[in-house]
């Protein structure tokens, strides 16, 4: 299956293993998690079945569609302050920094999976096509999940495009795969950066706390990464996925202050708190970054935990104001500039309004389908 993406060899493998994060042992090799886990993150009596997926109660998607604007008319005025931000679903968002536009994990498919028959289902589209994006000037990935990582969207963008992609040691592999050309894809390891050819951007990886793989079989095989954005006016971070880890503080040292700081808050659950943040977590992240305005991710798209689909954002709009977070919390589409300060509201609450259409599952379809190559959790 294409979509699996490919394992990488020769010199991409060579640079690889030359990381300090990977490790050759006598039952495999591939890139691992640096700091021990913070006690009481991982609670693994509670890991949930497949069965809890399918059959499993509660809201885990909207009654209705999210409320959404068309972020075009925005993208045509340039920003008051130079950093402006538009959230387009889970972890895409457009970065507008001073004058230069950079997109982070853009998945345009519906479904996070290797199959389009079966597999985690959007629930909630992108607010405009991809061939509707202006200009940009680099597109950022984390790492290969399929929810950050997906095959169609990266093969159209290319196409509609000539912009670099900017992605974790070992991830080139999938996009060559892919068709996308050597020259224009730039793999990192952590604590290294991109400079763009002309201009002053600069986009580095940073450490996080997760694990990758995009089949049974490749489990760890390419890094993940946090990701910092910057020119010589503003520092923007964005954590790509990861669960709660102390390497925040070196981050702060190494890069901070943030103008804005990007962190996921959805797809939690307690067996997995070692490599997801949630809501709670990532107001700790936050702290350990040194502050900066909060514009979360992860959520509101795909459903691929078990707690209700609007937990995340109820969370935060109940207990960041009590710790002091400035959270932005747009709607989707809608362009922000953090230091304007905008009061976070429950805009998503609409989707629960009477007389909204009930939206479809987001679990599988058909369970027969789901393929074999599915790494667990999805995401």
């Amino acid at each position: 299956m294409k979509s699996l993406g490919k394992r990488a060899t020769g010199l991409r493998l060579e640079r690889m293993r030359a990381s300090p994060r990977y490790r050759v042992t006598d039952s495999g090799e591939g890139f691992h998690n640096v700091h021990p886990i913070q006690p009481g993150l991982r609670n693994r009596t509670e890991r949930p079945s497949l069965g809890d997926f399918l059959c499993s109660e509660g809201r885990r998607t909207p009654a209705g569609p999210l409320p959404a604007h068309n972020p075009l008319d925005a993208w045509l005025k340039p920003t008051d302050t130079g950093l402006r931000a538009t959230w387009l679903g889970h972890s895409t968002v457009m970065i507008e920094i001073d004058g230069l536009r950079v997109l982070t994990d853009p998945v345009w498919g519906k479904r996070a999976s290797p199959s389009q028959l079966a597999g985690p289902k959007r629930f909630q589209p992108v607010p405009l096509a991809l061939k509707a994006l202006p200009k940009l000037d680099a597109v950022v990935i984390s790492h290969d999940h399929y929810d950050h990582l997906d095959m169609a969207t990266v093969k159209e963008l290319v196409k509609l495009q000539d912009v670099p992609f900017i992605t974790s040691l070992g991830v080139g592999a999938h996009l060559e795969a892919w068709g996308i050309p050597a020259e224009r894809i730039v793999e990192l390891d952590w604590w290294e950066h991109w400079q763009a050819p002309q201009g002053e951007l600069r986009i580095h990886a940073a450490p996080s706390q997760h694990f990758s793989g995009r089949s049974l079989t490749d489990r760890n095989a390419t890094l993940w990464s946090s990701i910092v954005i910057e020119t010589p006016k503003h520092r923007v971070f964005f954590s790509g996925d990861t669960g709660l880890t102390s390497e925040y503080a070196a981050i702060r040292e190494h890069f901070g202050p943030f103008d804005l700081v990007m962190l996921e808050v959805g797809a939690f659950h307690p067996s997995w708190g070692d490599i997801h943040l949630g809501p709670e977590n990532a107001l700790k992240a936050l702290t350990y970054l040194g502050g900066g305005a909060f514009l979360p991710v992860h959520w509101g798209t795909f459903s691929l935990a078990l707690h209700d689909w609007d937990q995340p954002a109820e969370t935060l709009l109940e207990l960041g104001p009590k710790q002091g977070a400035q959270l932005l919390m747009p709607r989707l589409g809608e362009a922000v500039e953090p230091a304007k300060g905008e009061p976070a509201r429950p805009w998503w609450r609409e989707a629960e309004a009477p007389g909204h259409k009930t939206l479809q599952p987001a679990a599988p379809d058909d369970p027969s389908k789901m393929p074999k190559a599915m790494p667990w959790p999805l995401d």
